[in-house]
């Protein structure tokens, strides 16, 4: 593999503004031409963070056992939350995968879980059963709108599941430019259902560029329902498993 792989080669990376820079950053070094297109931003939820606050005060009276985060909004929402409280050390970490492990990580927290395919339904199954059922409960602060195996499988484990609406993912508004640069481009890379789903909405399929990267399964599978071909999935299933995964695209066969 020469030094910059991607030198000359048109990449568009649909993360939020906020979450954008290392990936950005990382496809940059190697020679990419980068096209930002934030087709979705992360916004309060409709409470106003009321029960995310009032979730953070249990955590430190030593409510939950676990803290199961799947995803890095998780953990940039609840962790300021805290405001700077300190959580006891009985308290157990589990993160969906290893990007959401190293926001834990940046913050002082070890994830003691972490299950092999970065999918709640893996993380359900690599969690220990209660005995005896219903006697600790697991915070999972969470998106607005999730799929539901995650906290049936922890409870069917006989955990009690004390799910906190975290945040909202809704549509973001990229420049026309943006958005003309994205069509004109040969790689679209995917870190979410709802990038695949808001881009279809913006591009149309035929408007997404010829070349589809996808971070994980879950994403994978949202965009082979809209219609789209995936050339990668990242493995590992983190940011530096999506570069590879681009380059490896790109790479003559």
């Amino acid at each position: 593999m020469t030094r910059r792989p991607l030198a000359g080669r048109s990449v568009v990376v649909t993360r939020t503004r906020e979450q954008a820079s290392e990936l950005v950053a990382r496809l940059r070094d190697l020679g990419a031409d980068v096209v930002e297109l934030p087709v979705i931003a992360i916004d309060d939820p409709a409470d106003g963070g009321e029960g995310l606050e009032r979730a953070a005060h249990r955590l430190v009276a030593g409510a939950y056992s676990w803290v199961v985060c799947t995803s890095t909004n998780a953990v940039t929402r609840l962790l300021p939350a805290l405001a700077g409280r300190t959580v006891p050390d009985g308290v157990h970490w589990a993160a969906v995968g290893p990007g959401t492990a190293l926001a834990l990580a940046r913050a002082g927290i070890d994830a003691e879980l972490v299950p092999g395919v970065s999918v709640s339904d893996e993380l359900a199954a690599a969690f220990p059963d209660l005995d005896p059922p219903g006697s600790a409960t697991v915070l999972f602060p969470r998106a607005a709108t999730v799929r539901g195996e995650l906290a049936e499988g922890l409870r069917a484990k006989g955990w009690l599941v004390d799910e906190v609406v975290a945040y909202r993912t809704v549509a973001g508004a990229p420049a026309p430019e943006a958005v003309r640069a994205a069509g004109r481009a040969e790689v679209m890379a995917f870190t979410s259902s709802s990038t695949v789903d808001r881009s279809v909405d913006l591009l149309g399929v035929g408007g997404i560029p010829p070349v589809v990267v996808t971070i994980g399964p879950i994403t994978t599978a949202s965009a082979r329902r809209n219609g789209l071909t995936v050339a990668r999935e990242a493995s590992p299933h983190s940011i530096d498993g999506l570069v590879d995964a681009v380059v490896g695209a790109l790479r003559p066969s």
